[in-house]
């Protein structure tokens, strides 16, 4: 080693060190997939706590009881979850017909403008409730697998509430616990990190709600005022889209756009693209400097990584929990910095 340049040595040291890290990256991702039943629940765990822990906090102020207010936090969050969901699928439901006959003509227009390429949107369009069908056929043919999922999927939402719950109340002890298990000096290091990360998806989460809820409000508001039909499950995906940074928005945009297109025209289609394109505007430039200024800055191309990463671990959790998880690593970096500069 020591016949080599020092830029050399410096270089090849780097490499080993990225080399490990990809490493234990690799690793821990390969457990998370493996034991995905249990990660995934915390994981969710830990973003309904990072959302609802202001409430709690409002709770216990108020001198009830930690267990109580715990209880009555996770009651809330049921109700509200179990209410917006229901508002959000009754939307859906009843918007569902008139979108998909929305996008079957906006196919059939394309078809006029872009011939072939629109004649395949356009029979895709018209074979969609036939595929519908079709995967509704295979899933009756595999019901004990499709029970199976769901059953699943209900036994990870259970635990993610119950985890929510001991997240909420023990919040002191698990910092404690993380202190004992310190090795060496390093327990004020560990708490500051983990209160670095938890902070910066507290901010994601928060912002991001709020967010959705005023993007939505916002375009809903406007393909009502333009007539545009199923304006209320239109907006009840920009709302759910909202969670997925910039893929969301765009997928959801885009079929305001097209709906606008195939049952009011060209024109009012504009007036639709205007109103999405405002909002996007009003997010980047208003909303996201204001309402989550305190939490960690990612770069668009960091956000794009992540979801690309996200969606090729863990599929639509993964586009999920991808960003917040993201936040997270840039907070602990962030904080690792400021105690080594």
């Amino acid at each position: 080693m020591h016949l080599l340049p020092e830029s050399v040595r410096r270089f090849a040291a780097w490499c080993a060190v990225a080399l490990l890290v990809a490493g234990v990256v690799w690793i821990v991702v390969r457990l998370c997939v493996t034991f995905r039943t249990t990660v995934t629940p915390i994981l969710l765990a830990l973003l309904g706590t990072a959302l609802l822990r202001p409430l709690y906090r409002g709770l216990v102020r108020t001198r009830i009881n930690r267990s109580l207010a715990a209880g009555i936090t996770c009651a809330a969050v049921l109700l509200a979850v179990g209410g917006v969901g229901y508002i959000v699928a009754l939307a859906l439901i009843e918007s569902g017909p008139q979108i998909v006959t929305s996008l079957e003509r906006a196919a059939q227009s394309l078809a006029g403008y872009f011939g072939a390429a629109g004649t395949s949107l356009k029979d895709l369009a018209s074979h969609a409730r036939q595929l519908l069908s079709k995967f509704g056929g295979t899933a009756l043919s595999n019901l004990i697998s499709g029970v199976s999922v769901l059953g699943e999927y209900i036994a990870m939402a259970v635990l993610a509430l119950l985890l929510v719950f001991f997240f909420l109340r023990d919040a002191p002890r698990i910092l404690r616990g993380l202190r004992a298990l310190a090795p060496g000096d390093s327990a004020d290091t560990i708490e500051a990190v983990a209160r670095r990360a938890f902070a910066a998806v507290e901010g994601f989460m928060r912002g991001t709600t709020l967010i959705a809820l005023i993007d939505a409000v916002c375009i809903t508001v406007g393909l009502l005022l333009l007539s545009v039909p199923g304006a209320l499950g239109l907006g009840a995906l920009v709302f759910v889209g909202a969670y997925i940074p910039y893929l969301g928005a765009f997928i959801s945009g885009a079929l305001a756009v097209l709906v606008a297109l195939a049952d009011r025209g060209f024109v009012v289609a504009l007036w639709v693209l205007g109103v999405v394109l405002a909002v996007q505007v009003l997010e980047g430039h208003v909303l996201q400097p204001l309402i989550q200024s305190r939490t960690v800055q990612m770069h668009p191309a960091a956000i794009l990584l992540a979801l690309t990463a996200g969606a090729s671990v863990a599929g639509i959790v993964g586009l999920l929990l991808a960003v917040p998880l993201t936040a997270a690593a840039f907070g602990i970096v962030h904080e690792l910095r400021d105690r080594h500069p």
